[in-house]
């Protein structure tokens, strides 16, 4: 049956859940590769925990939407993650050495459950996913990447940068979606950001960039990025989108989350009728809602948008004071305290509503799971599958 055997495809989906052990099965995966296709090694950065990593929640998410019998989205984000690859120099030839180390790794991995039914649904479903991946990337006839350079840096709270570029050419992409970037400091070590505003004819375009404990490329781009480095961007990815004729829709921000949101409203602002949009932008201290000007500007000369400021904690740090104050005057609903998965969801259901909703995995995944246990139907909300 391959990939129409539902029970298969779930043995393999719960192979790559990430909180099973699937960061071994990766890391033999890419060993395999490497051994059977020593140059691709050179391609990726040394560091390689978080490009595995990233990797397998990806593969995870298409394998989940083959056992729910979805094609659509999978076969358009897999020909996006095709395309994105050509950033590191990945060919045909690479592919077909992937399918092979994958191939003979599950099965190794599986090999208590390695039955007939399921050797055939994983032939089928990495022939097909390293198929539309290289097919989409030989496909492409636009550049690999575009290159800028940082115009502002603005580091607007301890651990959060707003970073300014003019792109040496204007990058398409739509509003909602999300890039790979790679920053001088760290070559070949890519990670994934959200434009802060629609494409722009004349290259100009924004990031908000939160420090991750522990990580190296993040917080460089927070601490250390200038006026003058060269940043490089690679394939836009992610579908997130606003239907506007779809209904209402409630936006869901967890701090720089609000990064592609906030895209998708500055694009709503080209029209004169719009649908009720309604924010909740959250983090843990109230100098964290690092962005709430913008939105009491945008709100201001917007009647369809709202606007509530969230956070975990009532009273801010007293790190804050070395940093820009961020609340704006009078205008948007009062500030509430609290997570904002509670906060959302002691509301309702919302499930009348379009919902979009951005931010750390964790967050995404308890809202997602609040709304879902209040009845929302799992087919109006939408997040990135990372």
């Amino acid at each position: 049956m391959g990939l129409e055997d539902r029970d298969s495809l779930r043995v393999l989906h719960a192979a790559l859940n990430p909180g099973a052990d699937s960061e071994e099965l990766l890391r033999r995966m890419y060993t395999r590769w490497f051994a059977l296709d020593a140059p691709v090694r050179d391609l990726f950065g040394p560091e390689l925990a978080s490009q595995r990593a990233a990797f397998g929640r990806a593969i995870h998410w298409v394998f989940g939407e083959f056992v729910a019998q979805r094609a659509q989205e999978p076969v358009a984000f897999l020909a996006q993650l095709g395309r994105d690859h050509r950033k590191y120099g990945v060919t045909e030839q690479h592919y077909d050495s992937l399918r092979r180390a994958w191939y003979s790794t599950m099965r190794s991995h599986l090999i208590d459950s390695w039955t007939p039914a399921v050797e055939d649904a994983a032939t089928q479903a990495i022939n097909l996913i390293t198929a539309i991946m290289a097919g989409a990337a030989d496909a492409d006839d636009g550049p690999a990447w575009w290159d800028g350079t940082v115009l502002e840096h603005h580091r607007v709270s301890r651990d959060i940068g707003v970073v300014r570029l003019r792109m040496d050419r204007p990058m398409t992409y739509h509003p909602g979606q999300y890039v790979s970037v790679q920053i001088p400091q760290w070559p070949r070590r890519w990670r994934f950001l959200s434009p802060a505003m629609p494409p722009d004819p004349d290259g100009f375009i924004e990031f908000h960039v939160r420090a991750v404990s522990g990580g190296m490329v993040s917080n460089a781009m927070v601490a250390e990025t200038r006026a003058g480095d060269r940043w490089r961007l690679s394939s836009p990815h992610g579908a997130m989108d606003v239907d506007r004729d779809g209904g209402d829709v409630l936006m869901v921000a967890g701090s720089t989350g609000l990064a592609p949101l906030r895209a998708l409203i500055m694009d709503l602002c080209r029209f004169g009728e719009n649908p009720r949009v309604h924010l909740f932008f959250g983090a843990r201290y109230p100098c964290e809602l690092y962005d709430l000007r913008t939105l009491w500007e945008i709100a201001g000369s917007s009647p369809w948008l709202s606007v509530s400021p969230v956070s975990e904690y009532s009273f801010d740090p007293p790190w804050a004071a070395a940093y820009p104050d961020v609340q704006p005057p009078r205008g948007l609903h009062v500030r509430q305290t609290g997570r904002l998965p509670d906060v959302v969801t002691k509301y309702g259901s919302w499930g009348d509503r379009q919902i979009l909703i951005c931010g750390g995995p964790a967050m995404v995944r308890a809202t997602h799971d609040a709304l879902i246990a209040k009845g929302t139907p799992p087919e109006r909300i939408q997040h990135d599958p990372f």
